[in-house]
């Protein structure tokens, strides 16, 4: 009797192209000039850290950074100012 579903194919697998690393995203130009984004204080400038939801974070030697939350301040004449804080945290 014929099995259910499909056999088994031996040889070649199919090529997939690997994602690339999208390195030109870490990288900003105004005008003339181009600047890097956030490094890894441990590791140096070679090491970029990963954005996510309020948090920077270095996947070599794993050192986060923790965004603190916003505070807005209202002065005496009616104009808001926004600060925000940033809270690091190293782990070992």
């Amino acid at each position: 009797m014929a099995g259910k579903g499909k056999a088994n194919k031996k040889g070649k697998k199919p090529h997939k192209n690997k994602p690339t690393s999208k390195k030109y995203t870490k990288y900003k130009i105004d005008g003339d000039k181009i600047t890097r984004e956030r490094f890894c204080p441990r590791c140096g400038p070679g090491v970029f850290l990963m954005n996510a939801k309020g948090r920077k974070y270095c996947g070599k030697c794993h050192y986060s950074e923790f965004d603190g939350k916003a505070k807005v301040i209202v002065a005496p004449d009616g104009e808001k100012k926004v600060e925000e804080k940033k809270v690091k945290e190293k782990k070992k």
